[in-house]
């Protein structure tokens, strides 16, 4: 489909909707080939609308998390018409308050971390996780994830591919660490869990004043994945005593329901390092495929915490084995793109 073609049918999507007499504005994409639309009457009421191309992203699992989201009395984006086969969500519309949005306007960090703690205990605590048909968070995806890294920083810091043996290499390093962790319970990961994808609802209260955007990828797994995605951002620096406050404020919320707390630490380390390592390939792969080169001001941040965690978690010592054999300034500055392999 065309870009014209899309934009009619999108235009359809809103007329059928009951939302033609509404002029559509384009929002700022992201990383993704989703784009979101505000659809603004003259009364002031406005929605807005995922455009998500079906040869590119399905929608089915955004609507299955939202629902559960919703059911549990948290605060997604009510779906308010929906054709999930050609891409298009209406839905409902939490303004522009994004937590990134608030900081900027000169908000306090730590209310906010407080209330983005609570909404995670509110959906950890909470049960019929079983019933969502939902993928798992399994050593393939987290290995697949991993491997960004080698695929795409690597070469970028070398100026060549990654050998077959050496990729190898990292993929079981990071298969021991995974398999040396303890069994923990599972729940429902977001995955994307930090300012930019987090809203303060006026009129909201407890855990409900946070909205929840962007989880269309969400899978089932480890519960220290979330909080580690948004207590170590690779978007912003946060600072140390709000990190332990959170971290402290989400162990005393679970209660009895959380595993052993050495045991989380353990798997918030490991997760944290391989998210780091995830997103710094990714934001290299933006660059070098995608041509979008505003994420590389980041990348000194993610490989610094990566590092943090592999100089100071024992668990992930075959992972710091292998930066220290094959890509040991890994956290050096990039050299320009035109010189990355």
């Amino acid at each position: 489909m065309t870009g014209t073609d899309r934009n009619a049918a999108r235009r359809a999507f809103a007329v059928a909707a009951g939302w033609g007499d509404a002029p559509e504005t384009a929002l700022p994409a992201d990383a993704s080939f989703r784009q979101y639309y505000r659809l603004n009457r003259a009364d002031g009421t406005s929605t807005l609308i995922m455009d998500a191309p079906p040869d590119k992203e399905d929608v089915h699992p955004y609507i299955a998390v939202d629902e559960h989201l919703v059911s549990l009395g948290l605060s997604a984006p009510r779906i308010l018409a929906q054709d999930a086969d050609r891409g298009f969500l209406l839905l409902e519309d939490f303004g522009d308050g994004t937590f990134t949005n608030l900081f900027a306007r000169g908000t306090a960090d730590g209310p906010l971390y407080d209330l983005a703690t609570d909404a995670l205990i509110a959906l950890h605590r909470a049960e019929g996780v079983a019933a969502l048909d939902v993928p798992p968070y399994d050593m393939d995806v987290l290995l697949r994830e991993a491997l960004l890294l080698p695929e795409w920083l690597y070469p970028a810091q070398t100026g060549h591919a990654c050998l077959p043996e050496v990729r190898e290499d990292y993929a079981r390093a990071w298969r021991t660490v995974f398999d040396s962790l303890p069994p923990v319970p599972d729940t429902l990961v977001l995955r994307d869990y930090h300012v930019d994808n987090l809203m303060r609802l006026d009129g909201r209260n407890g855990a409900a004043a946070c909205g929840l955007l962007d989880f269309q990828d969400a899978l089932i797994g480890p519960r220290a994945y979330d909080l580690v995605s948004l207590l170590e951002d690779a978007r912003r620096d946060i600072d140390a005593d709000i990190v332990a406050r959170c971290r402290a404020r989400y162990i005393a919320g679970m209660g009895t329901m959380l595993e052993d707390e050495a045991a989380f630490d353990r798997w918030y380390r490991a997760l944290g390092a391989q998210r780091h390592a995830k997103v710094a390939g990714i934001f290299t792969r933006l660059m070098k495929r995608d041509g979008k080169p505003k994420y590389l001001i980041h990348i000194p941040r993610v490989v610094r915490l990566l590092r943090r965690h592999l100089e100071t978690a024992p668990d992930l010592a075959p992972v710091a084995d292998w930066f220290a054999t094959h890509l040991p300034t890994f956290d050096a500055p990039l050299p320009p793109p035109a010189e990355w392999g």
